[in-house]
């Protein structure tokens, strides 16, 4: 069998192929099968340089190794002459090629004794599992480079630092994670996994992987819609809540299908529901439905919000990743089957938060149910509740009127074209085919976050501004009236059962 010569590898590949064999395989050779990076990702990807530049703060007087990835050769020179000169306290960009890996560093501090520190930068509010092979490869070049680290370790947001709302405080809105002894005690499992993957590479055909929860841990897959394309629409994927041991005991038996599971395999009560409603292609509607869709109070407030959640605070009394609502929407029904809709959204760049709840509580009043999907809402409340003391015995009294129509649904209704989602934008096609999402600008709450921060920019137009106002009001007022019209509709087939 041909082999192919053995590439190099990058920090990022490296912890790729830890991820997913295939996923690396790919990278390097089919490239052109990934899908385009969504407007969210790429949003992480933004944050992180933005707290990257920001942590260079920390470490004055460092220099910057320009040279991008493409250049690596000359960005190892300028590193080097850096090194050389004892008048630089600290590197940033870095880069080094030890081990067949290459590697840029985010911040290298130099000590007066010869040695330096290894900052590994992160826009996270703490130390994940997938940050230890991260900083133990980057030691790994280094080591193999010739210098000596004194620590290496994590460089994160701290979520508890509250911005006064004059001058970020850097010394409290970051917070260092030293991870110098696990570093250091998994140096050889990372030479044997480095010696795995590469040769794996070498090979001339891609390593059969079936794709699985792995696809998406620690980070999504851009070869996900590629590797997918050919699993059935009732995928085992789709069995709501199914582990990974049972998605490899179902791969042993060489199952993909969901209608393919035998009896004798064992599955909960939902995962039951889902596979006798995909093998027979009906819905699934409890007794115990009508009785909890009725179980409400006239003016019924149909209610959704939407929020951002900003690494660097912006408003003065926040936290980094604070959810910040800026945007509600109610579809209200009256006993007489009258439909009132109301809007609230934030078009300035400000804080939001007193003005979304005093709004707030003028159009839900005293009166009525609220409605909402899942219990995201209810978090939001309690967090105003907690931020704003003047309003919060309002605010708490919200809480006893909420039902949860995503309860509501799991517990007693499924239809076979939530292939396993019991999410709204799931859930409403399935039910109501002709109020899909596809048609909207906006169609999930990240992106609908992302345009906001886009709609308050200085920057943007105002032709762009009023764009995006309206995509908003669209998307959110879409939302309210998904749910108002779900609960009619299975009203209705409750009705027709009869």
């Amino acid at each position: 069998m041909t082999l192919r010569k053995t590439p190099i590898l990058s920090k990022s590949r490296f912890l790729t192929g830890l991820q997913c064999h295939l996923r690396l395989w790919h990278q390097f050779y089919n490239p052109g099968l990934a899908s385009e990076i969504s407007p969210g990702q790429q949003a992480i990807f933004d944050t992180g340089h933005e707290v990257g530049e920001l942590a260079t703060q920390l470490y004055p007087g460092g220099l910057l190794v320009e040279e991008d990835y493409r250049h690596h050769k000359e960005a190892i020179q300028t590193t080097q002459a850096a090194i050389n000169d004892s008048g630089v306290p600290a590197i940033y960009e870095a880069a080094f090629l030890s081990g067949g890996v290459r590697i840029r560093v985010d911040i290298l501090e130099r000590l007066d004794d010869g040695r330096w520190n290894l900052i590994e930068v992160k826009s996270s509010t703490s130390v994940k599992e997938v940050h230890l092979p991260d900083v133990a490869i980057q030691y790994y070049v280094l080591h193999g480079s010739g210098l000596e680290i004194a620590r290496s370790g994590i460089l994160h947001l701290n979520n508890q630092y509250v911005y006064d709302g004059r001058k970020l405080d850097l010394e409290r809105l970051f917070s260092f994670a030293d991870l110098t002894e696990q570093v250091m005690s998994i140096q050889a499992e990372v030479s044997l996994r480095l010696e795995d993957l590469k040769g794996m590479l070498v090979w001339a055909d891609a390593p059969v992987i079936l794709p699985s929860r792995h696809c998406n841990r620690p980070y999504e897959c851009e070869f996900w819609e590629h590797c997918t394309r050919e699993m059935p629409e009732s995928w085992v994927l789709n069995l709501s809540g199914i582990g990974q041991n049972k998605l490899d005991d179902l791969a042993a038996l060489h199952i993909q299908d969901i209608r393919d599971i035998p009896e004798s395999f064992h599955l909960n009560p939902l995962q039951e529901r889902i596979k006798t409603c995909v093998t027979n292609q009906e819905e699934y509607i409890s007794p115990a439905l009508e009785a909890e869709l009725q179980n409400v109070a006239y003016p019924i407030h149909f209610l959704d919000f939407e929020t951002v959640g900003l690494g660097i605070p912006r408003y003065p009394f926040t936290r980094p990743y604070q959810t910040i609502p800026f945007q509600w929407s109610n579809h209200i029904l009256f006993a007489d089957g009258t439909i009132v809709h109301r809007e609230y959204l934030c078009d300035e760049d400000k804080d939001p938060r007193e003005e979304f709840s005093l709004s707030l509580l003028d159009v839900l009043g005293r009166e009525g149910s609220i409605v909402t999907y899942t219990s995201y809402e209810e978090g939001i409340i309690n967090g105003l509740a907690e931020e704003l003391p003047e309003y919060s015995e309002k605010l708490h009294a919200l809480l006893i009127r909420i039902k949860d129509l995503h309860k509501m649904i799991k517990r007693n209704y499924y239809h076979p074209g939530f292939n396993g989602s019991f999410s709204l934008k799931s859930v409403l096609p399935a039910i109501l085919p002709e109020m899909s999402y596809e048609n909207l600008a906006i169609q999930e709450g990240q992106l609908a976050g992302l345009e906001y921060l886009k709609m308050v920019d200085p920057s943007t137009s105002p032709e762009q501004r009023d764009k995006i106002k309206k995509d908003l009001l669209t998307y959110c007022g879409q939302d309210t009236l998904a749910m108002l019209k779900i609960r009619e509709e299975l009203l209705k087939r409750l009705n027709e059962r009869i």
